[in-house]
């Protein structure tokens, strides 16, 4: 699985320790930045990687800003890309299995490291559900 990373400076940290867990699990981590604690736009890092998931270079992608917010709605302005911010297993099994999400935003200043590799491996290891499900998540692009 080819997997795509992204931040803003609020979640550099994060994605730099996910980067090193998820490349003895998976054959392919992509880096859309950011690459330091340095204050930048999370738009410019969001629409990379929604685009390298338009563009089928990656399957799914993980995004992380402070709140989450930002950066999430950035990457969802993106025909065909369904970013779902999570803060719990729940909803992010919940947001692949029923809404067939293929980014998961991780609000980086509210979770503690611990809780955020849960909620990735919930998001990593959940498949959509499909049936009645697929109707609706054909109805969210317009």
């Amino acid at each position: 699985m080819k997997i795509g990373l992204a931040c803003d400076h609020a979640g550099f940290e994060y994605k730099e320790k996910l980067k090193e867990l998820l490349s003895s699990k998976y054959n392919e981590i992509n880096d859309y930045g950011c690459y330091s604690l340095e204050s930048v736009d999370y738009p410019d890092f969001a629409h990379k990687l929604a685009e390298s998931i338009e563009k089928n270079e990656n399957e799914l992608g993980i995004q992380f800003c402070g709140t989450g917010n930002g950066i999430n709605m950035s990457a969802n302005k993106h025909q065909g890309i369904r970013a779902a911010l999570c803060w719990n297993t729940h909803i992010a099994e919940q947001a692949r299995l029923h809404n067939n999400a293929n980014i998961l935003t991780i609000p980086a200043r509210s979770l503690k490291w611990e809780e955020a590799v849960v909620i990735i491996d919930a998001f990593l290891s959940t498949d959509f559900e499909g049936g009645r499900h697929e109707r609706r998540v054909n109805k969210i692009s317009i």
